[in-house]
């Protein structure tokens, strides 16, 4: 057994596993590259909706869990995996905890440095989801087929030499603040985190990676593996980073080694 690992924590969120729109490919080979010692998957990682109606579960969504698995084996990792909306099957069986290594459960604190986050996926804010879950329903299906469309854009901006533009992001984006979806999202979490004596908060559900701070509560988002393609990681030094996965590493990259997979960096520091 190794005994470092590159990373503290790392967090991933809205994986999605079980939906087209997955990038699950990216994500496990994000895991076979980067270790830790607590990994967090932090909601919405199987999406039970979509598996219920027409999603498809494939072996390339069974590879990222037993990527996890042997992240347990080969470092000793702590998963904790946290309820999203997507996966809210999970409700039946949580609290559960498997062995010294995995649980399952609604929320997490976790210790960085002299700073506590409280982590949480982060939909007990989302009001139509909480409330009004036959809405989210049908809101998941126009993502979806947004997605769709989105596919097929891009493969003509290709065509005319064009980057990469997530036309799904800009109009779900757009409606979401058209109609409240997401407003005070922000402000909301951290004011959670306040309550819980908690000097920052860590969370998901609305695909947008972020690292800033609201009346010195730090607010993170670890995005999502649709189309952000990002992670959280915290180094044994205590600082907090943004990872993204590079869009031209999308494609088969079979017999590359760890060296030639290649992250953009962001990075803040907690203390």
């Amino acid at each position: 057994m190794q005994s470092s690992t590159q990373f503290r924590t790392i967090v991933l969120s809205d994986i999605h596993l079980g939906t087209t729109g997955s990038k699950a490919k990216e994500a496990t080979e994000f895991l076979r590259n980067y270790s830790c010692q607590k990994l967090i998957l932090n909601g919405d990682i199987v999406d039970g909706w979509q598996l219920k109606q027409y999603g498809t579960w494939k072996k390339k969504h069974t590879a990222f869990f037993k990527t996890v698995l042997k992240q347990i084996v080969h470092y000793n990792t702590k998963v904790v995996y946290l309820r999203g909306n997507h996966d809210d099957f999970l409700d039946q069986i949580m609290p559960l905890k498997v062995g010294r290594n995995f649980s399952i459960r609604k929320d997490y604190t976790l210790t960085s440095g002299d700073k506590k986050f409280y982590i949480t996926h982060g939909d007990v804010f989302d009001s139509i989801t909480s409330h009004m879950k036959w809405l989210a329903y049908l809101g998941d299906i126009g993502y979806t087929f947004l997605l769709w469309i989105n596919k097929f854009y891009n493969t003509y901006r290709t065509w005319r030499g064009l980057p990469y533009y997530s036309l799904s992001q800009q109009i779900k984006s757009r409606i979401k603040h058209a109609v409240n979806f997401i407003s005070d999202y922000e402000q909301k979490l951290t004011e959670l985190a306040r309550a819980r004596n908690c000097d920052g908060v860590i969370c998901g559900h609305i695909h947008q990676p972020a690292i800033r701070e609201f009346d010195g509560i730090i607010y993170m988002n670890s995005g999502d593996w649709v189309e952000s393609l990002s992670a959280l990681v915290e180094d044994h030094d205590g600082n907090w980073s943004l990872l993204y996965y590079t869009s031209d590493l999308a494609n088969d990259d079979k017999g590359k080694t760890a060296e030639q997979l290649t992250f953009s960096h962001l990075s803040t520091k907690t203390h």
